[in-house]
């Protein structure tokens, strides 16, 4: 009875272990992030190169509202508050040059290359 209960309780483990491991392939298999902050009026970097499939997060450091808008309309966020994040996965290649659409001079651009 013993065996049978240890048996049961191994073979449970390794299905958790083999779920487990799984789940960390998985996600490490995930696209990746580059981050922009915003401050000072400046998007910091200015470029970002990324990859197909990456996500950009944009974070408001600066003490008034920014948003950050595509100058071909592919993205557009709305006013971010202080400390405030927006995100955009970008599914294609090319370059996007976007902008602050409060503050029009405050530019940059984001760079994805394909795999």
């Amino acid at each position: 009875m013993f065996s049978l209960r240890f048996a049961a309780c191994a073979a449970g483990a390794g299905l958790f272990a083999f779920v487990a491991i799984g789940a960390a392939s998985f996600a490490s298999a995930a696209p990746p992030t580059a981050s922009v902050t915003i401050d000072n009026f400046m998007f910091s970097p200015m470029t970002v190169t990324v990859p197909v499939g990456a996500t950009v997060a944009w974070t408001n450091n600066d003490d008034i509202p920014h948003s950050v808008r595509s100058v071909d309309g592919t993205f557009h966020s709305p006013a971010l508050d202080t400390g405030e994040h927006y995100s955009f996965a970008f599914t294609k290649p090319g370059v996007y040059s976007y902008f602050c659409g409060i503050h029009p001079k405050m530019v940059a651009k984001v760079i994805v290359q394909a795999r």
